[in-house]
């Protein structure tokens, strides 16, 4: 795949380097990138108070090949979105990130099926592996962090995030196992790409994931993260705390699920970490 390249940022950081003539250029597009992706090469140098030969050198000034290929990447970062190019302007502080926490907590709460945890407790218990499969920042640490919930109470589970190997895996389970896959978006294409893989070997697929995306509509059962990001885009996304939630939710129903079971380990686990650590009797086991 062609590697993208941020033209807006490379305009940036050449800036100075440029000639004045370019450097008009430069202003202009920075000023206005709707009309400069959109607009012709006459339009742009009769704009910015240039002759046509200087856009051309400015295109390659900046790293294109042509104007051309100048429009294309314009364009591309036009795509972005205008809240990833001007600066948005955010009125509720600290106190909104914890509202935005709340807020997708709240919307995410109201669709999730308890009859789909029961079936995902269900599948997860009867399995002879269970391989927890999440790439990119909120879903690799939901991975781990399911990983994490449920060893503690006796289940074989591993976490991968690395592209390569979950291939791998997923060529090596059958239908005897079970694999949790959790991305935001559902368009991550090795994850899509694995999920279609293990498929073939018919291993049953839990998906955390947007509901109608790439990653759902492969999936056997699918607990659907709902995200709704703002303009503010320097608040990290929301959407990991439901992905979160989703793992403490199957984790405690698993738990209650095998009670003497999961009662046995966990006073194992405590016992182990008292004994090592020391401290109160209310310390989390291990957090």
């Amino acid at each position: 795949m062609p590697i993208e390249i941020d033209i807006i940022s490379c305009i940036s950081e050449r800036f100075n380097a440029l000639r004045d003539a370019e450097k008009k250029v430069a202003t202009l597009i920075m000023d206005d990138l709707s009309m400069a992706a959109n607009a012709s090469i006459t339009q742009l140098a009769n704009s910015a108070g240039v002759s046509e030969a200087t856009i051309t050198r400015f295109a390659k000034a900046v790293g294109c090949k042509n104007v051309r290929d100048l429009k294309i990447k314009l364009a591309q970062s036009l795509a972005v979105g205008s809240r990833f190019i001007d600066d948005p302007i955010d009125t509720t502080g600290v106190q909104g990130v914890y509202e935005s926490i709340k807020h997708t907590m709240d919307i995410n709460r109201k669709i999730l099926k308890e009859e789909d945890v029961k079936l995902a407790v269900e599948w997860l218990h009867g399995a002879r592996q269970i391989i927890s499969i999440g790439m990119g920042g909120g879903s690799t640490m939901g991975a781990q962090e399911f990983q994490h919930r449920i060893f503690r109470l006796g289940y074989p589970v591993v976490a991968y995030n690395d592209g390569l190997l979950v291939r791998m895996v997923a060529s090596t389970a059958d239908k005897n196992d079970v694999l949790v896959m959790m991305s935001t978006t559902g368009f991550t294409p090795t994850i899509v790409e694995t999920a279609e893989l293990a498929k073939q070997y018919g291993v049953k697929i839990i998906a955390i994931t947007a509901e109608g995306s790439p990653l759902a509509n492969i999936s056997d059962l699918v607990f659907p993260i709902v995200t709704q990001e703002t303009d503010f885009i320097y608040k990290p996304s929301a959407s990991r705390y439901a992905m979160l939630a989703l793992i403490d939710v199957l984790a405690m129903e698993l738990a209650v699920s095998h009670k003497r079971r999961s009662r046995d380990r966990l006073r194992r686990l405590k016992l182990a970490l008292d004994a090592h650590r020391g401290g109160v009797d209310r310390q989390p086991l291990g957090d």
